[in-house]
């Protein structure tokens, strides 16, 4: 049932043994019930960037609740494409306010913007030419530069709640974590929000350096300084 064709190979392995730590009925209501997101095809999406070269995990919370959103990536919205307009970031971001805190802080830290006005005004002034045009190419800086985008719960829907998902994830997690602890210790954990309480509280995180934040939904992320210091070297806004 579980489909593996973008996930690297490097992954498969690990992934399968992660499965096993995951209630069987959990993953049967999941079986038998079609109206969940992303579903089977895309829900192993992230672990498409090489194990190799995985420098960072950058937990999202769960899948965006529209079918045209969730591709099985965290925070990457599947149903923006353009991220600008003339009047400065497009009508589709705009209105995906963490996807909009977020540019608004790489903006920040690229210098495009001062911190103290980071309005649609603001943004329409910028040169976009040496930029990234496309919700696409941002997401394919990020996981060039060894960003893996995980939802720490991999499903929404189901008739099950968020928090019902999130609980029947966190052995997967465990495992996950675990795992690297032992062969791949040069991670960095990425912790946003109410998810950072959760992973910090595994054992198996300890040994991760971290960064932790607010979630970017909180529009104080756009000039947090700890983030800003993290984020400017990467120039992730920047068409390569």
């Amino acid at each position: 049932m579980f489909n593996f064709t973008q996930t690297h190979a490097s992954w498969q392995p690990i992934l399968r043994n992660a499965l096993m730590q995951v209630d069987p009925h959990y993953i049967e209501t999941l079986t038998k019930n079609p109206n969940w997101l992303p579903g089977f095809t895309k829900m192993f999406n992230a672990f498409s960037l090489p194990l190799e070269k995985t420098r960072y995990i950058l937990f999202g919370e769960s899948p965006y609740p529209r079918a045209a959103s969730a591709n099985g990536y965290a925070f990457w919205d599947n149903a923006v494409h353009d991220l600008w307009s003339n009047t400065g970031l497009s009508k589709k971001v705009n209105r995906a306010t963490s996807l909009r805190n977020m540019i608004k802080m790489l903006m920040v830290a690229q210098k495009l913007l001062s911190n103290n006005n980071t309005s649609q005004q603001a943004i329409a002034q910028v040169n976009k030419f040496p930029l990234v045009q496309t919700i696409e190419q941002l997401f394919d800086n990020f996981m060039s530069n060894g960003f893996l985008l995980l939802n720490a719960s991999l499903a929404l829907g189901a008739d099950l709640s968020v928090p019902q998902h999130a609980k029947k994830w966190l052995p997967f997690i465990k495992y996950l974590l675990e795992y690297l602890s032992q062969n791949k210790e040069d991670i960095t954990l990425i912790l946003f929000g109410n998810i950072a309480k959760i992973i910090q509280s595994m054992p198996q995180s300890k040994l991760f350096s971290q960064l932790v934040a607010e979630h970017p939904y909180n529009i104080s992320f756009i000039t947090n300084q700890k983030i800003l210091q993290f984020f400017e070297p990467f120039q992730l806004l920047t068409y390569k």
